[in-house]
């Protein structure tokens, strides 16, 4: 409908010109609305325990649309004070060994991963466990720049609210060790049938070593890929001082 003016002479804005400013009003209130509901998801994690993750949610709906019926993702929550220090440094060891000390982001690790990529070898990431973390919980799995860049906003969220245990704690929680396999009670349950409590350093480093490709490589019966990075990981956990880095923490 066009613009009219009604009988005290006010103009009549016509629909499209209404439609305009709905459509501003709502990529004005879109940024704040996103901002605050990310923020709330970081805050409540921060004192729940997450049922679940957005990597498993997917991983079940694979199963089942490949007609799977049966699949169930195995996931058994742990405090961090109920599994063995020995899993948490293996990880650390593996993953992120400047853990300590980042606020999120291992620029020196995010440099050499880009120069390794550059020369051509097999593809290394940089990220560190707050960005798995994000990515695992809250994300889905790709290389898009828009996940990136979510990665990087929940990551931001998660270090500025979660002290580094707890960080630490969801990550042994949700982090994959087999397909379908996650979290320290689940893995140690399946491949050992024991308690997360009571994993010793060399099953702990084995967990850790498979993390890169959880559905490629096993834990239960390691490879030799899986056996010669565990005896790294495990010499690494050994020089980063085993119990006493994880003192450090928050």
């Amino acid at each position: 409908m066009p613009a009219g003016i009604d009988r005290q002479g006010a103009v009549i804005a016509s629909e499209p010109s209404k439609r305009r400013r709905r459509l501003w009003k709502w990529l004005f209130w879109l940024p704040l609305v996103f901002v605050l509901a990310t923020s709330l998801q970081v805050a409540v994690l921060r004192f729940v325990d997450p049922p679940f993750s957005a990597f498993m949610l997917a991983r079940q709906g694979e199963a089942w649309r490949q007609g799977d019926w049966g699949f169930r993702v195995a996931y058994d929550w742990r405090d961090l004070g109920d599994i063995s220090p020995y899993l948490p440094m293996a990880v650390i060891a593996a993953e992120d060994q400047n853990f300590a000390r980042h606020a999120g982001f291992d620029m020196k690790a995010i440099e050499k991963a880009i120069d390794h990529n550059a020369k051509g070898k097999r593809v290394r990431g940089g990220s560190t466990i707050s960005q798995q973390v994000a990515k695992n919980l809250f994300l889905w799995q790709g290389r898009s720049w828009l996940r990136k860049g979510l990665e990087a906003w929940y990551t931001l969220l998660i270090e500025l609210m979660w002290p580094k245990q707890r960080i630490l704690e969801i990550y042994v929680n949700v982090a994959e060790f087999g397909d379908g396999t996650y979290g320290a009670q689940a893995a140690a349950r399946r491949y050992w049938g024991k308690d997360a409590s009571a994993l010793g350093p060399a099953e702990s480093a084995r967990l850790a070593a498979v993390l890169p490709a959880p559905r490629r490589y096993s834990a239960k019966s390691p490879g030799p890929y899986v056996q010669r990075r565990a005896q790294w990981i495990q010499r690494q956990m050994r020089q980063l001082g085993g119990r006493e880095y994880l003192e450090q923490l928050d």
